[in-house]
């Protein structure tokens, strides 16, 4: 019930400007959050690999209504590669993209619009860099167009991943189907009603199962987002099953949440990339880390009373 309150809230105007006026809000984000500026990911991305991690970089921002906007976003993107470009971590770095922050909803679901225009450019951006981008998914609403995009993207970026969520009903033959791609395998993180997507907490982590077990027995490359050590478990499992080594499929987890468990992992040789969020509009993504889990929640309120 809670998830689903503070799920609602991640799209509300309101509640945005309630959270985002508390004091204490920016210290909390804080640990969600690697910064606002290209300069403070590139110093995160620098800390973080220089540790064993490999990253993923995400610059805030969805559900964009304006093409000025949704230029500046592919800009951020293409100016933070260009940052990243002097280090040479290659795809130790690489980015992730929502498409709704580069001009999906402005295309009217057709997958020819600016949305991949942007995304090209991106997409060229990372490859100068020797890195990859990964398309994040939202809500059931823009799944296909997400994967029209994707298979335009892939004709000329074959790197190019997506983000599957295992919550939606859908998604075990979506993995078919993109069984051969680099797939970043997430539960979910949206408020999707029960006709489209599995409620409860079991169903979801069967759902994910099945998901990966799909994902591990194809000629794609694998990226099992949890933090759920039973998860892990599953994967480990899995891997050996169908014959693949560590470099064969790689775990994700978010910035600021089970850092020891990235190290640890990183430290037993597993390749581990940590998703990092930048930028100013950073209270939809917050939000949904909230509700994921009551920890974060906890948290928080203590933030707020100053302890």
């Amino acid at each position: 019930m809670l998830g689903s309150l503070l799920l609602a809230a991640s799209r509300s105007p309101l509640a945005r400007r309630a959270v985002s006026n508390l004091r204490a809000t920016r210290g909390v984000v804080d640990r969600f959050v690697a910064g606002e500026s290209t300069a403070d990911a590139v110093t995160t991305t620098r800390r973080l690999t220089g540790a064993g991690l490999a990253v993923t970089i995400d610059h805030l921002g969805e559900e964009v209504r304006d093409k000025e906007t949704a230029v500046e976003a592919a800009d951020a993107y293409v100016t933070l590669l260009g940052a990243l470009r002097p280090l040479g971590l290659g795809d130790r770095a690489e980015v992730s993209v929502k498409l709704s922050a580069v001009g999906q909803a402005l295309d009217g679901g057709k997958p020819d619009g600016i949305a991949l225009e942007n995304a090209r450019r991106i997409c060229s951006a990372a490859r100068d860099c020797g890195a990859a981008v990964t398309l994040d998914m939202e809500d059931h609403t823009t799944v296909d167009s997400t994967l029209e995009i994707l298979r335009a993207l892939r004709a000329d970026f074959p790197e190019t991943g997506v983000a599957i969520q295992a919550y939606l009903l859908r998604s075990e033959a979506d993995c078919r189907d993109l069984a051969g791609s680099r797939v970043r395998l997430v539960k979910g993180a949206y408020r999707e009603p029960a006709s489209v997507a599995y409620q409860g907490r079991g169903e979801v982590d069967r759902a994910y199962v099945r998901c990966l077990r799909v994902l591990m027995a194809g000629e794609g490359y694998p990226m099992v987002a949890t933090h759920d050590d039973r998860l892990i478990a599953v994967a480990e499992m899995l891997a050996g099953r169908h014959g693949r080594d560590r470099d064969g499929y790689e775990y994700q987890m978010l910035y600021g949440i089970r850092t020891d468990r990235q190290r640890d992992l990183a430290a037993a040789g597993h390749r581990v990339r940590v998703y990092v969020p930048f930028g100013d509009d950073w209270y939809g993504y917050f939000m949904r880390r909230l509700a994921e889990r009551p920890a974060n929640v906890a948290f928080f309120l203590r933030a707020l009373k100053g302890k």
